[in-house]
């Protein structure tokens, strides 16, 4: 498992890194970007576009991808948030392949959960996000003919 991330990152920064990750040669890419660029107000077609080259190079290299769908807070009005999330299912829909609507599901709203500032998280709280994730996780982990890789997960 390589940790990829970088903290305060947009979808443009994770498109400059992919190449890095893909010299790995991983057999499963869990994409969990998209949060920075919506919380800074950054354009939603960019962040598209940033998201759909990252899943067409890693499709390319061989791998499946999760794609892990994000949130925004509600002060940001319901049409930007309604659109920023349609990202994920349009990329999910199109590319085929697994989303989890989001990522954070459990964690977000639990301040104990969560370090001081609100936004990341505690070890206690990738716990959590681990026991959302598993389920998505297992069944391509075991190649198993029985999943399609364009299931939706969270619902």
């Amino acid at each position: 498992m390589i940790n990829a991330g970088v903290s305060g990152d947009t979808t443009a920064g994770g498109l400059r890194r992919v190449d890095w990750v893909l010299k790995s040669r991983p057999q499963i890419v869990i994409l969990e970007l998209g949060a920075n660029d919506g919380l800074r107000g950054l354009s939603l077609d960019q962040m598209h576009d940033n998201l759909e080259a990252i899943i067409r190079r890693v499709q390319a290299a061989g791998a499946k991808v999760i794609l892990a769908g994000m949130k925004l807070p509600l002060n940001y009005g319901e049409e930007y948030r309604a659109r920023f999330e349609a990202v994920y299912t349009r990329l999910a829909e199109a590319h085929h392949i697994v989303l989890m609507l989001f990522f954070f599901e459990g964690v977000g709203v639990q301040a104990i959960l969560n370090q001081s500032d609100g936004i990341h998280l505690i070890g206690d709280g990738y716990r959590v996000i681990v026991d959302h994730l598993w389920p998505v996780l297992t069944p391509l982990l075991a190649n198993s003919s029985q999943t399609t890789l364009n299931e939706t997960v969270g619902r």
